[in-house]
């Protein structure tokens, strides 16, 4: 329709876009949920702070704690090509798409159309055959009287940043997971070289007694308990080839790699016969365990990926819940076209050929069956869900920092008294082997005292994996690492 009185209506319109702009948003505004937390940590002490999301630092090199330099290099080439990682990337791109479409309902909608029309017509008994050009620009605008779009542009940009959170758990995940992995490989391989030794040292014994057997000062039981435990040992020791190749074809693939195109070198330590101290400290691996600090801060669980991005998809939710709302609202659309129609196209840019015109439309929904209802008791449903979410993901974080501090504290206290366990292991089967050289012993005390030897040492090596493990995992809890100097700044 072409209006007449173009004078007035721009102005009347202005007048209308400015008053409909100075609606408001329906909905609730966003509160971070309340929490009741405790003031510290029960396993340490320090101060509590309500979590916040906080920008999550992906690349810190925590890893770098450890000294090792092949730890390292794997673990930045996993942040590059992994898989996962990957997935994680491509959904935050996704997000911000979505998050930039949800921004795009500000901006009216604007269209370019050409034509043209030839028809016959017959008016009055005279039949005519014209032609009609025409060349327009129309555009379209809701305005966001109720704050559906500023609501919905509110829920785009928190479930961004909830995915950008995702990627950094993602990125977290792997690097543990493959540090971990690691890790457990360096420990058997110290085992391995524990093996070596207690097979070698096996394979002397049974010498020992087939040579005394020969003699005829021993039975050939002794022998045959000689030749057993040798065998026993070195099948425990094919046992450890199956757990590192699982665990090295799971490194591969955390890097990005077929397992056949991927290899590990063992880690070779000393060939002398394991002591305690070898056994249980990391620096038999030639790394270092990060030290944990005395008063660490509950403060560092706003580091935690999974925290910021639950605590973000409540804020996404709560923001649903006014989109819902607004639809309970009028909707307005102010539009306007201009453009060219001639009967030749030789006319068309002439003045009297120019056309134009501006409307509004107002539209109201006054019964749809509950509709609109259900879509906010949903919307709130969906809220009350996030929230619930988002506290349990806090509980659950509060949970994996207490176990895996009192998990260092008590293998610290078990790893020094396994250390006097190999010791006192170590002295028994040095004595009854003696013992049994001087014809004052059976074999059987040797074996008795060997098996017990063997399994002190290969516990000690196995509560140093455990340490490291719990060590990585207290990293991962507290969203990527800290260290001492951060945290007496954050004190």
């Amino acid at each position: 329709m072409v209006l007449s009185d173009a004078p007035s209506l721009p102005r009347a319109a202005l007048a209308l876009a400015a008053l409909l702009l100075a609606g408001c948003a329906v909905g609730p505004d966003y509160v971070r949920p309340q929490l009741d937390v405790p003031a510290a940590f029960k396993e340490t002490g320090g101060p509590w702070k309500t979590a916040a999301p906080q920008t999550i630092d992906a690349d810190h090199p925590w890893w770098d704690a450890f000294g090792d330099s092949t730890l390292s290099a794997l673990i930045v080439q996993a942040n590059a090509a992994n898989q996962n990682i990957r997935v994680a990337e491509a959904q935050y791109r996704q997000a911000q798409a979505l998050a930039a479409a949800a921004r795009a309902g500000f901006f009216p909608t604007v269209g370019l159309n050409a034509g043209a029309t030839r028809a016959q017509t017959n008016s009055t008994g005279t039949v005519k055959l014209g032609t009609t050009d025409t060349l327009g620009l129309g555009a379209s605008w809701e305005p966001d009287i109720w704050g559906a779009v500023r609501r919905s542009v509110e829920a785009g940009n928190a479930g961004a940043q909830a995915s950008a959170d995702d990627l950094a758990g993602a990125r977290l995940s792997i690097q543990t997971t493959l540090a971990q992995d690691y890790l457990q490989i360096r420990v058997i391989d110290l085992q391995r070289n524990l093996y070596a030794s207690t097979t070698a040292a096996y394979a002397k014994a049974l010498e020992l007694t087939q040579h005394q057997y020969a003699a005829g000062t021993v039975l050939r039981s002794d022998v045959a308990l000689a030749e057993s435990q040798l065998k026993t040992a070195q099948a425990q020791a094919v046992d450890l080839e199956a757990q590192r190749s699982q665990l090295e074809h799971a490194i591969a693939v955390l890097t990005g790699q077929a397992p056949a195109s991927f290899s590990l070198p063992p880690l070779e330590t000393s060939s002398n016969p394991a002591t305690a101290e070898s056994l249980s400290s990391a620096a038999a691996l030639r790394l270092q365990l990060p030290v944990t600090p005395a008063g660490l801060p509950s403060e560092l669980l706003e580091r935690r990926p999974d925290i910021a991005g639950a605590e973000r998809r409540v804020q996404a939710a709560n923001a649903n819940i006014g989109v819902a709302k607004a639809a309970y609202y009028p909707q307005i659309v102010l539009s306007a076209s201009g453009g060219f129609s001639a009967a030749t196209l030789g006319n068309l840019f002439n003045t009297p050929s120019r056309v134009w015109s501006l409307g509004a439309a107002l539209a109201q929904t006054v019964f749809d069956g509950g509709l609109r209802k259900a879509h906010t008791d949903q919307a709130v449903a969906a809220y009350d869900a996030s929230v619930a979410q988002y506290k349990q993901t806090v509980l659950a974080g509060f949970q994996q920092v207490e176990d895996n501090l009192a998990t260092l504290r008590v293998l610290d206290n078990e790893s020094a008294l396994q250390a006097d366990a190999v010791r006192a292991a170590q002295l028994a089967e040095r004595m009854a082997l003696s013992q049994y050289r001087a014809g004052t012993a059976t074999y059987l005390s040797v074996v008795t005292a060997q098996t017990l030897s063997l399994t002190n040492q290969r516990t000690a090596a196995q509560v140093l994996g455990r340490l490291l493990a719990a060590s990585v995992s207290l990293i991962a809890a507290t969203g990527g690492g800290w260290n001492a100097a951060e945290t007496t700044s954050g004190n």
